[in-house]
């Protein structure tokens, strides 16, 4: 069985984990901050804006960079789901090594070169660039990413908890 850490990397990878490695040490509580070039200080915590006409939470994170930037994985996981949606766009689906979490990411413009369902992929692995597809404002680019909490079995797709990655981004002040 394979585990978290093996992986084959795409050229070019190395380079964007080893700058990942020393972007998140610094800045992160425990899981990476998922856009290469982004500090704490860039994250707003748009958790619990409104969307939908004030209807519904946004329940994710949307992180602001130009389009073509990197998107690397938060966590270690395996990819669960790739595919593109009507609001997501181009999205990737990642399960944590535990299965109990699910880490989401959207309006990407592109994908890695190679990734696939089901490949294990590490922290700092590059999944694709930032983009605007989907229902994002083509003014706007981003990363949509939402963080899941789920139950060992699950589906990807099934209800879950949504937790605030801000949270999981940043440390409090001390």
């Amino acid at each position: 069985m394979r585990q978290a850490g093996d992986v084959s990397l795409p050229a070019g990878a190395n380079a964007d984990l080893a700058q990942a490695s020393t972007h998140s040490d610094d800045e992160a509580a425990t899981l990476m901050i998922p856009v290469m070039g982004v500090s704490a200080s860039d994250l707003e915590d748009t958790f619990s804006d409104e969307r939908g006409g004030n209807t519904q939470l946004h329940e994710a994170l949307d992180i602001a960079a130009d389009t073509g930037t990197t998107v690397v994985a938060a966590a270690p996981g395996t990819i669960e789901r790739m595919f593109r949606s009507d609001v997501g766009g181009n999205t990737v689906y990642v399960r944590s090594v535990d299965e109990e979490t699910i880490y989401y990411y959207a309006h990407l413009a592109a994908y890695a070169e190679g990734l696939n369902e089901g490949q294990q992929v590490r922290r700092g692995q590059r999944l694709g660039t930032v983009g605007s597809t989907g229902r994002a404002d083509p003014a706007s680019p981003h990363l949509h990413f939402e963080v899941m909490r789920t139950t060992p079995g699950a589906e990807w797709w099934e209800p879950a908890t949504s937790v605030n990655p801000y949270n999981l981004l940043v440390r409090p002040a001390q």
